[in-house]
């Protein structure tokens, strides 16, 4: 490990608790970072800090160790229910990842209860856990906890319990707006006391992140951490001790790629990361049927509640493969990760920087690489202008197995497998064509054939990207996908029930006219009405003499001389109701209707 310290625990101006030293020890964390340093006297000493550091700078402790030396000098001491301090973090398992490393120093303080407030379990759960155990430390993710002030009917009064609050943290303060909690983070400061201290902790500064400084911090001291040995006019975002790599490859090579590489490398630790929830669910089961001897584990954010647990194994082991998407970006830290491979490049250039930043953690050094297709390449420029993040090209490996004709039989075996390709593939282009950078990532070059062999699909979906395209460069299956099976029989079951049902109603309409259902009469209304402007604006449009009044007349005849078509009112009826110069504005409106 390369020393990236900024001295001892005792060099610190204001001496910390024998607790806090303790756990330190036990946790062999001898030397402070440079965060750490800059950071924990100014908490300590009653400031509010906004503080930016390159991610895997040590953040948490940072404001870990404040929290508890700010609640040891309480003059009156918590009661069983009173809060003294919230951290909100954008993730469950960052989380779960904060209120492990607190419990490791509240052991050491038996008079401070924490609790841990996420999703992915029944609320009232957490109601009674807190109306039975308490919690002076409260970690949560701004949904629950925002859901929990809100549960006065329920018998628990937070907003009452929070009163006597010192201390607010905002992990990951960028993500938090990013991921549109800015409405529940608002509600959450609505229920807080304004006299505490807050900490706002941040990889990346955005205009967003500056208008919650301004809101929900009193003159805050502003903290910006860079890495020892970068130039003051470089603001490289990642660790000085991460290697970047890339690698240029077509799409129907890509996965071979990955695959070879992950062989190479099966007694290391790696995150693999995936653009959408259906891309991880596809590739997740591809790679550990190709890939034998290594642990691999898939989490996404659409998981309820097998995440918590995937993601608290993953740590644990020695080795394996995470494949991920960016859920797992921000502010994760899993133990002794080699690699971080990026098989689809993130949405914003940001994303891509977290990603990298999950190793070369803490003076650790780590290796990352992102694979690019040959219309992408430009994005390594924008990415070493935009991120001032260097990299180094990586070329393809040579003697690649093809392993997609296998993946493409696992698809014919098992309807299951077929279905997630279908689903991966669609979600990978819908996505793609949302991305941030798309001057680079344009969905127009995509080279869906490629595409779509990459993914091993039987044959091309049917979606708006890929209506009216040809693609002679892809060969679909010729067996017919309607007649492959699940392999799980239960599922296989219901599918043929389904169809069966779907057979009969096919037979039961044959040969009977399909009716239209008509639309509700406030659609026709608004329909009729937005025809009206349209007119208007056309007739304006095109310099007539008839004024807007007249229009409305003209307009008025014309419902008139439909009725009269559709036999309504009598030729001598509409004669009646229509004099001299209405009759010529009728003769326009009966042109006007013939044309439309």
């Amino acid at each position: 490990m390369e020393a990236v310290t900024e001295g001892g625990w005792s060099s610190l101006p204001v001496p910390l608790s024998a607790g806090v030293l303790r756990a330190l020890r036990e946790l062999r964390f001898h030397q402070m970072t440079p965060v750490q340093s800059a950071t924990i006297p100014l908490f300590m000493s009653n400031k509010d800090v906004a503080a930016e550091a390159v991610t895997g700078s040590g953040k948490t402790l940072a404001f870990v160790i404040p929290i508890l030396e700010i609640l040891l000098r309480r003059e009156e001491k918590l009661k069983k229910k009173q809060v003294g301090a919230i951290i909100i973090t954008p993730t469950r398992e960052l989380a779960i990842q904060i209120d492990e490393v607190l419990s490791h120093f509240t052991k050491h303080f038996p008079m401070f209860s924490q609790i841990l407030l996420i999703g992915g379990r029944n609320p009232m759960e957490d109601v009674e856990k807190f109306k039975e155990h308490g919690g002076n430390i409260i970690v949560a993710t701004p949904g629950r906890l925002e859901d929990l002030f809100r549960r006065k009917a329920d018998g628990l009064d937070l907003a009452g319990c929070v009163k006597a609050l010192d201390v607010l943290v905002l992990d990951e303060a960028d993500r938090l707006l990013d991921m549109g909690f800015e409405a529940s983070l608002n509600a959450i400061l609505d229920f807080l006391p304004k006299q505490r201290r807050t900490g706002l902790f941040s990889a990346t500064q955005t205009q967003e992140v500056e208008n919650l400084v301004r809101a929900g911090l009193r003159n805050p001291v502003r903290i910006s951490v860079k890495e020892k040995g970068v130039a003051a006019s470089n603001s490289q975002k990642t660790p000085t001790r991460l290697q970047n790599y890339y690698m240029i490859c077509k799409a129907d090579e890509k996965f071979n790629q990955l695959v070879h590489f992950l062989r190479q490398h099966k007694q290391e630790k790696h995150l693999v990361f995936f653009s959408t929830c259906a891309c991880v669910e596809y590739y997740g089961k591809a790679l550990e049927s190709l890939i034998k001897q290594v642990k691999i584990m898939s989490i996404h954010g659409k998981m309820k509640h097998k995440r918590n647990k995937i993601f608290t194994a993953f740590r644990k082991l020695p080795g394996g493969i995470l494949v991920c998407t960016d859920v797992m970006a921000r502010g994760i830290d899993i133990p002794e990760v080699h690699w971080v491979l990026q098989y689809d490049p993130p949405s914003s250039a940001s994303a891509f920087v977290h990603r990298c930043g999950r190793t070369a953690r803490i003076g650790n050094v780590g290796s990352a690489l992102v694979f690019l297709l040959p219309m992408e390449e430009s994005y390594i420029n924008f990415l070493s202008i935009n991120q001032k993040c260097p990299m180094q090209e990586m070329k393809p490996q040579t003697n690649v197995l093809d392993l997609l004709p296998k993946l493409q039989s696992m698809a014919l075996a098992d309807r299951a497998v077929f279905e997630k390709g279908m689903k991966a593939f669609v979600s990978y282009v819908q996505a793609y064509a949302k991305h941030e950078c798309n001057l680079i990532f344009r969905i127009k070059d995509l080279d869906f054939a490629s595409l779509a062999r990459g993914f091993a699909l039987l044959k091309m979906p049917k979606m708006p990207e890929l209506r009216g395209k040809c693609f002679p460069d892809f060969t679909p299956v010729t067996v017919n996908t309607d007649s492959i099976s699940f392999k799980d029989k239960n599922r296989e079951k219901q599918r043929q029930k389904k169809l069966e049902e779907q057979r009969k109603e096919r037979e039961e309409n044959q040969g009977k006219k399909k009716f239209v259902k008509n639309k509700a009469w406030s659609k026709q209304k608004a329909k009729r009405e937005k025809k009206k402007k349209v007119t208007a604006k056309r007739k304006r449009e095109e310099g007539s003499d008839i004024e807007d009044e007249d229009m409305e007349e003209l307009l008025n005849d014309t419902r008139l001389l439909k009725r009269l078509k559709k036999g309504k009112i009598s030729e001598e009826e509409f004669e009646k109701k229509l004099t001299g110069n209405q009759r010529l504005k009728a003769e326009t409106a009966e042109d006007m209707d013939s044309e439309g």
